[in-house]
């Protein structure tokens, strides 16, 4: 069974719900540092996406 990288907006932004789940960690990464920036105007390094935000399922 692939593992899926789930990062969970609300967990950085209590009032947000969105959620990206890919099997390709480097796509969800991008994907929740351009959501980051372009709805809550916050820049978060790739580093500090995968280490704080990044869950595996």
């Amino acid at each position: 069974m692939a593992q899926a990288h789930k990062l969970d907006c609300e967990a950085a932004e209590s009032d947000c719900r969105f959620i990206i789940q890919s099997e390709n960690e480097e796509e969800a990464i991008e994907l929740a540092r351009n959501h980051m920036h372009e709805e809550h105007g916050k820049e978060f390094s790739d580093e500090e996406l995968q280490t704080e935000y990044l869950q595996v399922v």
